[in-house]
Formats: C-alpha cells, sequence, structure tokens
C-alpha cells in the first residue's frame, strides 16, 4: 500500500508554476472575491492569497459585506473582466442566498473562469478540448498521473455526481481511457459496483463511508471528501484505517487530495495568463 503525498505533489507543481511565471513578460493575477462571512470560505481565501504569493502571483481580495446587492457584485464583476492584470476571477461559492450563483457564473468571462464553472468551459471538459479544468477533479488526474497510475481500460468508479466534482472527474476520467460509472444516492448494489473498480474516486462529504466491503484488494483509492468524524477530527469519505491494507494507492485527509485544489487554481491562472498573453 502506497499513500499517496499531495503537499509533496503539490509542492513540485507549484515551483513548475513559479518558474513559468518568473518568464513571462506579464505577471499572472488572480481576484478572488468573498460576499459574506462564512468562516471556512474565509480560510479558503486566505489560502488562495498565500498560493499567490507563494507562484510569484499578483493577486486582489475582495471581501464584500453579506448585504452585497446583485447589481454591485455584477459591477465588480465586469470591472475584473476589463482589467489587463486579471486573468483569472473567483467567485467564493456558496453565496449568501438572495445571490443568484448561475448570474454570477455567467457574468464571468470564459476566458477569467479560472474555477472552469462557466458553461462555455463545462462544454469543452465535455468534448475534451478546454483550456481550465476544474480545480478538485484535475488535481485528482495530476495525483494519478505522478503516482504512475495509469488510467487506460481501467474500472474507474467515481462516488457522487456535483457539478464540481462528480461530472467533470468522470470526464477527465473518460478523456485518460478509463471505462467509468458513477454512482450516487440513487444507485442500486452500490457495494457491488464500486468492489469492481480498479480506480474509486468518492466525492460525496459523508465520514466513513466508503467501508473495506466496498473496496477490492490492491485498487488505488482516492478520497475527496473533507469531512468531521464523531471526535470532531478531519477524515475523508473513506474510512482510512480499515481500508488503506487493501489498496495499491490512497490518498490521505489532510494531505492527499486537499493541497492539489489550490495548486491546480494557480495552474488555471498561469494557463489564463498565457492565453491571453498570446492573443
Amino acid at each position: 500500500m502506497n499513500i499517496i503525498n499531495g503537499k509533496e505533489i503539490s509542492a513540485s507543481i507549484r515551483a513548475e508554476i513559479k518558474a513559468e511565471a518568473e518568464k513571462m513578460t506579464v505577471k499572472p493575477g488572480l481576484a478572488v472575491i468573498l460576499v459574506g462571512s462564512d468562516p471556512a470560505s474565509q480560510v479558503y481565501v486566505r489560502n488562495k492569497n498565500k498560493a499567490c504569493e507563494e507562484v510569484g502571483f499578483y493577486s486582489e481580495m475582495y471581501t464584500l459585506p453579506e448585504e452585497t446587492s446583485m447589481e454591485e457584485l455584477l459591477g465588480l464583476i465586469d470591472q475584473l473582466n476589463q482589467s489587463p492584470q486579471i486573468h483569472g476571477i473567483l467567485v467564493q461559492l456558496p453565496l449568501p442566498k438572495h445571490l443568484d450563483e448561475e448570474k454570477v457564473i455567467l457574468a464571468i468571462n470564459p476566458e477569467k473562469d479560472v474555477d472552469a464553472f462557466h458553461p462555455v468551459n463545462v462544454g469543452k471538459i465535455m468534448i475534451g478540448n478546454h483550456s481550465f479544468l476544474p480545480c478538485t477533479p484535475a488535481g485528482v488526474m495530476e495525483l494519478l498521473s505522478r503516482s504512475g497510475i495509469d488510467v487506460t481500460g481501467k474500472e474507474c468508479v467515481v462516488i457522487g455526481r456535483s457539478n464540481i466534482v462528480g461530472k467533470p472527474q468522470a470526464m477527465l476520467l473518460l478523456h485518460a481511457n478509463g471505462t467509468v460509472t458513477v454512482c450516487h444516492s440513487r444507485t442500486k448494489n452500490l457495494t457491488e459496483i464500486c468492489s469492481r473498480a480498479d480506480i474509486l474516486v468518492s466525492a460525496i462529504g459523508k465520514a466513513k463511508f466508503v467501508t473495506p466491503d466496498m473496496v477490492k484488494e490492491g485498487a488505488v483509492v482516492i478520497d475527496v471528501g473533507i469531512n468531521r468524524d464523531e471526535n470532531g477530527k478531519l477524515c475523508g469519505d473513506v474510512d482510512f484505517e480499515n481500508v488503506a491494507p487493501k489498496t495499491s494507492f490512497i490518498t490521505p485527509v489532510p494531505g492527499g487530495v486537499g493541497p492539489m485544489t489550490i495548486t491546480m487554481l494557480m495552474k488555471n491562472t498561469l494557463t489564463a495568463a498565457k492565453n491571453i498573453e498570446n492573443k
């Protein structure tokens, strides 16, 4: 059993990004918008800011009050769409209830949509002709490739069908020539389907949901979940202690997929800056 170290892989990718950014005539720029005071979102935003500093990017952080109107938010996005210093725009989700997430995503110029949530970018991922990939699924693919795991011909099972992780993850595994099954809350025979997987990706947000009987001997298990267990300790979707001995490779929580998400955001911002520079 090999533990996939997301911190180490993430650090080496960040070093590559920094080296590439230093060669560019334009400094890649990222703008992050946070509306309201959700504590988890505040942590993410601080981490994004730190990552920008680490790879030598220019960054702008906007913390807007909870009661910000749709008009004000769209006005700021429009301003950032026009800004030559900004190559990537990210609006931290979830937004306060009175704001329309769909309209906000649509307002971001697809060329600056480094979260890859805009329907134009989602469509490009579907056909395999993309500039950006959603950060978490892209991070999973990097973990696999840098651990020497070839997806070609493998039976891949994704648990979860969210637009942010599950669906794009399934598409990326398919583009890598995997044979993909997507499972969700209505799936029958979940244990049986999961136990056939050569590569099992869990992204449902339920603590220790994946148990040893769901995992084939020698499988690769990627845990995207971030949860708290009964003692308030950080854990994933996978019952790590009991599942790990059955696997060939497994990601821990924390320190597996987590560090990769912000690193892939940096990679998308670098790509956006290059695309705009090369126009």
